[in-house]
């Protein structure tokens, strides 16, 4: 009796698993109307680098991932005026638990459930409503770390971890990292070779189709990269060396938008 028991429990929580991430995935990319996505900044190691950068940023320095994202939505068919709104909110003194990348798959949906609740706890600072997807992102002061993991952005949950670089200069590269993870929540996928790093053709080319296909001009955002010739590949410096590309716009649901 028991053991049936505590199946049924476990069937009831993986349905409402499951229609909470339905939900969410319907939800945040019907763009119908605007997604809130708030930037929660951590300062890894409590750095006086990362202190002074936390301190001095501003919502203004977030602006072009909102208006990189805006247009391009626009670009595809979304019709109201601000598709996504990006919001700076207050910082966060707890890190997000640590993901093991050699993790096996019932440690990895551990990791997982444990995110969403350091999510939940620390995206609901006092006077604030909270976003709909919360990125944390992690400064680290490059004079200490010369190297960072890779990122993560997880559609279950709305939320993403970005590790970033707590130095002016690398501002706009930060934002470009930001906005992968974003649309990571959205179910965008990755579109390049997880062991080359190289962008995968067609899906990851921003012009596919350019004859001579080389050099590309641009990089398209899940790609990372952009392809100067077969075997050379680089990074944007900036969200005006990006654009969205017809797989991922499908993957977000732009294409058909009303």
């Amino acid at each position: 009796m028991w053991r049936i028991l505590r199946i049924a429990v476990l069937l009831l929580v993986l349905a409402i698993a499951a229609y909470s991430t339905l939900y969410d995935r319907l939800s945040t990319t019907d763009w119908d109307k605007t997604l809130w996505i708030g930037v929660f900044p951590v300062n890894v190691g409590n750095s006086e680098a990362g202190a002074r950068y936390i301190a001095n940023l501003t919502t203004a320095q977030l602006a072009d991932i909102e208006q990189f994202v805006n247009s391009e939505a626009r670009r595809y068919g979304v019709g109201i005026d601000r598709p996504v709104r990006v919001d700076l909110y207050p910082a966060v003194n707890e890190l997000p638990p640590p993901r093991d990348p050699d993790a096996g798959m019932f440690a990895t949906i551990a990791w997982s459930l444990k995110l969403r609740l350091y999510a939940r706890r620390n995206s609901h600072p006092a006077g604030r409503a909270p976003p709909q997807v919360r990125l944390f992102v992690l400064y680290h002061d490059p004079s200490f770390t010369q190297e960072v993991p890779h990122s993560i952005g997880l559609q279950k949950g709305l939320v993403g971890v970005v590790y970033a670089w707590a130095d002016t200069a690398m501002a706009r590269t930060n934002n470009v990292v930001i906005t992968h993870e974003i649309l990571h929540t959205l179910g965008a996928t990755d579109k390049y070779d997880p062991i080359t790093l190289a962008p995968l053709y067609p899906s990851g080319y921003a012009q596919p189709q350019r004859e001579p296909r080389y050099p590309q001009a641009r990089a398209e955002i899940m790609a990372g990269r952009y392809a100067v010739d077969p075997q050379t590949f680089e990074m944007p410096e900036s969200l005006a060396d990006v654009v969205v590309g017809d797989a991922t716009a499908a993957e977000i649901r732009w294409v058909g938008a009303q």
